[in-house]
Formats: structure tokens, sequence, C-alpha cells
């Protein structure tokens, strides 16, 4: 089967509508000698003759004929793919987005992702990125894009929804002094005597600096000597109480744990936000329909649909 050409079997298709190898060769573009090679060679890899041919007439055999029934629906098929394929790639549309997350992926976002294969047919493949390596499957085409955390600066990269910014929250053992007293809060001040976990990847310094500061408003120097690649490795870190990890309020509201308590922080002004980003040139029509169908469900105000597939 991998040595039979798609070429001989138009050739094949098309003599079996014109019986006439000149018409044949006009209707292909190509020479006379040209389809009878074609037919020639599909013969020897039939193992059959498949058309007779005389100077005054040319006909399938009965080999032939059966040959072009059965595999003219399959040659129709094949071509209508094909032909999808090429419109989809003009319109650079895609049936499929793979997105890469972090942590967890809130309802809202599951939402949308839903509205986008119902109304679209647009499906995803999902897949948890390492903490510290928000940019580079995008960046080396791996994912189509990813919702991580911001900021982005990447001249490469282009943020396509802004999630509502949240609050960022301390994450400590329940154990923990802090977590003893019952307050619910900390100065910012108190992150100078804690040693928090930082992500560890390949991410630019500025989004580092972004997940853990390097010191407080007032100038102290903040520890942190643990990285981590996961959300679960830092609370695990932080339920053995050695170790405290800046979140967002909505992760901390889904990652509830009796060993781990999560505390306002007074005096963090930066908050938390997430961001859907992609490759500014790779920038598929569907995920422009995403970051609008993401907006529907944060703001709840409904667009009209937009065919893209």
């Amino acid at each position: 089967m991998n040595q039979i050409q798609v070429q001989e079997i138009e050739c094949l298709l098309a003599l079996a509508e014109e019986l006439h190898f000149g018409r044949t060769a006009a209707r292909l573009g190509c020479s006379q000698s040209r389809v009878s090679q074609l037919i020639a060679a599909l013969e020897r890899r039939v193992g059959v003759r498949l058309v007779d041919r005389t100077s005054r007439r040319v006909e399938l055999t009965r080999f032939g004929a059966q040959f072009v029934a059965e595999v003219r629906p399959a040659y129709g098929t094949l071509a209508t793919v094909v032909a999808h394929a090429q419109e989809r790639a003009r319109r650079g549309a895609l049936c499929q987005l793979r997105i890469g997350f972090h942590g967890s992926v809130y309802e809202e976002v599951t939402e949308a992702f839903r509205q986008l294969r119902a109304r679209h047919g647009v499906t995803m493949a999902l897949s948890e990125i390492p903490l510290g390596s928000p940019f580079s499957a995008v960046l080396d085409g791996r994912l189509d894009a990813a919702v991580v955390e911001l900021p982005v600066r990447e001249a490469a990269l282009t943020v396509g929804f802004r999630f509502p910014p949240q609050d960022r929250l301390l994450a400590v053992a329940s154990s923990h002094p802090l977590a003893a007293s019952g307050a619910g809060r900390v100065p910012v001040e108190e992150l100078a005597g804690l040693d928090i976990v930082h992500p560890t990847g390949d991410a630019p310094d500025y989004w580092m600096v972004a997940r853990v500061p390097r010191a407080t408003p007032g100038g102290a120097p903040i520890r942190s000597t643990a990285g981590i690649s996961t959300v679960q490795e830092g609370l695990a870190l932080v339920a053995s109480g050695e170790h405290a990890m800046l979140v967002c309020r909505p992760l901390a509201e889904r990652a509830t744990r009796g060993d781990v308590r999560y505390l306002a922080v007074d005096g963090l002004d930066e908050p938390s936000q997430l961001g859907l980003i992609w490759r500014t040139d790779r920038a598929a029509p569907q995920l422009t329909v995403l970051a609008r169908l993401l907006h529907e469900e944060f703001t709840r105000v409904r667009i009209p649909d937009q065919l893209v597939v």
C-alpha cells in the first residue's frame, strides 16, 4: 500500500470517467505518455490489468471497474480531509488547543473551555507546566497557550486575557506561631523572618521576583532557600513547618487542608494576577475566541457567537 501513489489513483479515476487517454491527459495537465506510465505503474502494484486499450476504444476491465468502485469513495474522503485541512491552515484554524496551566484550572476557565467546544467545535488538551517555567512550552511551540501568573514582558508573547487581580496570602503550617496567634493576618515586614519557597525553572528574573520579593517594603531581606516545581510541593513543605509560601486567594480557597493556614498580609500591595498567553506570531483565531469566552465567564456579559471553524 505504501508504494501506491495518490497520483496513480487520480489518473485511474479520471480515465474511468473520460475513457480516453488524450482527454485524461488534458484534464490532469500532463502528457498521454505520462497517463500510460501512471496506469501501468498502478497495474503492476495491484497485480492485475485494470484498463483495456485498443486503437478504437478504452474501457475498464472487470477488475478495473471493481477497483474504481471501491477506491473512489476512499479517495473522495481523503480529498475532502485534505481540502478541509488546507482551509483551516489558510485561516490558522485549529480543532484542538494545547493549553498549559499552573496548579489547577478554576471553574470559570473550564466553563470557557466547554463553551469553546460546544459553540465552535474546538477541544482542549490540558497539561500542567512546571511552576518556574511559565513561558518555555509556549515559546518553543509545545503548547498553543498557557494560563500563567503575570507579569509577562516577553516581546514574543501576547497576553490575550488578564484575569481579575487577586489578593496574595501567606501559607504557613497550622502549628506555626503566626497561625497560632489567631489573628488571621500578618504584617508584611514579618516576611523577613520566614523562609519562603520559590519556583524553580527558567523563568526570567523579573517574574521570579514577582513571585517572591527579595526584600520587604522596609528593606529587610526575605530568605528563600527551597525551590519547588509544583504548588503541591510547596504546600507539602509549608505543612512541614519549616517554610512559608505566597499564594493567591483562589488557590487558598481550593487547596484547603488541616495542616496549612492562610493569612492575609498587611502591606503587601502587589496582587496576584493570571493571564492567558500565546505566541504573538501564532495567534490562531481560536485563541482570540477563548479569550473572549473567558471575558464572558468573568464578567457574565454574553457576547455574540463568532464562527471560527
